[in-house]
């Protein structure tokens, strides 16, 4: 338990500088629904969760529990827009949000202005 509190603490932020590769694997699920929100040049250049630097420009993602190299299908429901991104972080941390992409997938995407949108992810690969 104590371990588990450990690794809560060392998650609450993206680009996570320790390099954990923790890699759940859980069933994965048909689709994911809920609000997205994107992070970029504040995190430019710091490591993952999954022990990769991150790239604003590049298309990522991070969830909470999808197995890393997972690639998603992600499609902005207001305006059906579409990019596949692959999951290379763990996020998001903030309540009720399910996904978390990079800067360059929130502009794809058509809501970086915005800050988060209501989103369909499907697992492609």
């Amino acid at each position: 338990m104590i371990l588990s509190l450990a690794n809560c603490s060392t998650a609450s932020k993206h680009a996570n500088t320790s390099h954990t590769k923790q890699n759940q694997t859980q069933d994965v699920p048909a689709d994911i629904v809920g609000t997205a929100s994107w992070y970029g040049q504040d995190f430019q250049g710091k490591y993952t969760a999954s022990g990769q630097k991150f790239d604003p420009h590049a298309l990522t993602a991070a969830h909470q529990t999808l197995p890393f190299g997972t690639k998603l299908l992600v499609t902005n429901t207001s305006n059906d827009k579409q990019v596949e991104v692959v999951v290379n972080d763990r996020g998001p941390f903030i309540k009720n949000r399910v996904l978390d992409v990079s800067e360059e997938a929130a502009k794809m995407l058509g809501f970086k202005i915005e800050g988060h949108t209501t989103i369909m992810a499907r697992v492609i690969q």
